[in-house]
């Protein structure tokens, strides 16, 4: 049976995370209640990166399974069926065994602060009005890529089985008039740029020491992470797959 790959965005404002759940609406609910109404079947997808709740994505993944042919004007009627706040960017076809989570090489998450009341940012940025240290701020992210244990900046209640991961990319930068965090790994654990961003926030107010971060890290104890910061001012912007392994049907 042919195995497709979706792309899709989404502002996740209204959303009680990514993956499907009980009692909450999500962006996969939604993407799979369109899918019917259009092909009149029921379809279960997988996702790539779940998003939790208020987190926004210009870029993830969905793969499922479909014995049928898939046209690329079919977007046009799914994202009209679909809700404003979520996007159908496009159609692949893979090979049989493609997982969208697990043949991820690398995942790239953005976080948005601004300094001056903006009421055009307050849903996709962190009002931060403090006054920070960009040097001790870009101090703070150039030493993440020299760890590979992030135990510190993982929510507890998870299930995962190892607190690895590999940082392949983390600066901040200064964006139309935002602080931005941007961080590219081979995989993220639950709560970890939130925790990295928060935590990093307390450098950049002097509260505490490149040397206290790195401490942190080293502890292995979330409890000592800041977690507090919203999820609002969080965007996944990229997944990334191997070269030539996304097939778009536009190319059958």
């Amino acid at each position: 049976m042919p195995r497709y790959f979706l792309e899709v965005a989404y502002k996740g404002t209204g959303f009680s995370g990514f993956q499907i759940q009980e009692n909450a609406n999500s962006v996969q609910a939604e993407i799979e209640k369109a899918f019917a109404v259009y092909f009149r079947e029921t379809f279960q997808m997988t996702g790539s990166s779940r998003t939790d709740t208020g987190v926004h994505a210009l870029q993830n993944f969905f793969h499922f399974d479909f014995d049928g042919q898939i046209a690329q004007a079919s977007l046009y009627n799914i994202n009209s069926i679909l809700p404003d706040d979520i996007v159908v960017r496009n159609f692949y076809i893979v090979e049989p065994g493609n997982h969208s989570r697990f043949d991820a090489e690398s995942r790239e998450y953005h976080y948005y602060i601004h300094q001056r009341k903006d009421p055009f940012l307050r849903d996709r940025a962190y009002y931060y009005p403090y006054k920070l240290d960009m040097e001790k701020l870009q101090a703070a992210a150039n030493i993440l890529s020299s760890y590979t244990d992030f135990t510190s900046f993982s929510k507890r209640n998870t299930q995962t089985k190892t607190f690895l991961c590999s940082i392949i990319k983390s600066e901040w930068i200064e964006k139309e008039d935002c602080y931005v965090y941007q961080v590219k790994a081979n995989r993220f654990l639950r709560g970890m740029v939130r925790g990295l961003t928060g935590t990093m926030l307390q450098v950049g107010r002097n509260r505490i020491s490149v040397d206290d971060f790195k401490a942190i890290i080293q502890s292995k104890d979330c409890t000592r992470a800041d977690f507090s910061v919203p999820a609002h001012g969080l965007f996944l912007t990229n997944v990334n797959y191997p070269e030539g392994m996304l097939k778009s049907i536009s190319e059958f």
